[in-house]
């Protein structure tokens, strides 16, 4: 869901959608699954209310400020959450553009997590480091027409190595098709469903 993987990459995605934008399949994610908690939580009497509900604590600030709270309750900088500058920067970052013109029919996402795990931003071994700044952010949801050149994914590496075999291996993961194909359901097997995403699937 949405279009990064990485550390912090991920937590600025996070951040933008309690501001209100981040990416639709995401936000849209977000709020059908929280409609439905506070549907459990008997906060709501019918999905639309908590659906409301949930848009209106993004709209006036609420949830920002919550997740504010929640990361200084674990003993966290919240002035990461209001200064898009403080998180760590991978040194090279790298726009790849799209190889062919065409139709995405596939983003394999273990092939993804792999180069993004490979880039630093996951452990092969219990003990290894975790580089917070690299990882990997991918423009396409399947379903999508894209042509040659426009541009497909970006690299966030401190490796140059690294950086040129993580390229391969993402771009490796997207599948093409001559002919249009249809986006996926953001939710499967689900009552209610709205909207698509591209669980191709890159970031579940």
């Amino acid at each position: 869901l949405g279009n990064a993987v990485g550390n912090s990459l991920e937590v600025r995605e996070a951040i933008d959608t309690l501001h209100g934008s981040g990416p639709q399949d995401f936000r849209e994610h977000c709020l059908t699954v929280a409609a439905h908690m506070l549907m459990l939580g008997m906060r709501a009497k019918s999905m639309e209310a908590a659906r409301a509900l949930a848009e209106g604590t993004i709209a006036d600030g609420r949830a920002l400020k919550k997740f504010r709270a929640l990361v200084h309750a674990q003993g966290g900088d919240a002035a990461f959450v209001d200064d898009p500058g403080r998180p760590p920067r991978a040194q090279f970052i790298e726009m790849v553009n799209a190889p062919r013109s065409g139709w995405l029919a596939r983003v394999q996402a273990r092939a993804v997590g792999e180069a993004a795990a490979f880039l630093g931003a996951g452990r092969a071994r219990k003990g290894d480091p975790i580089d917070h700044a690299v990882g990997v952010v991918i423009h396409h949801k399947v379903g999508e027409r894209i042509e040659a050149g426009e541009a497909l994914f970006i690299i966030h590496a401190n490796d140059e190595e690294r950086l040129a075999q993580a390229r391969q291996q993402v771009l490796s993961a997207h599948e093409w098709s001559a002919a249009a194909v249809n986006p996926l359901p953001l939710f499967y097997g689900f009552e209610g469903r709205r909207g698509h995403s591209q669980e191709q699937g890159a970031h579940g």
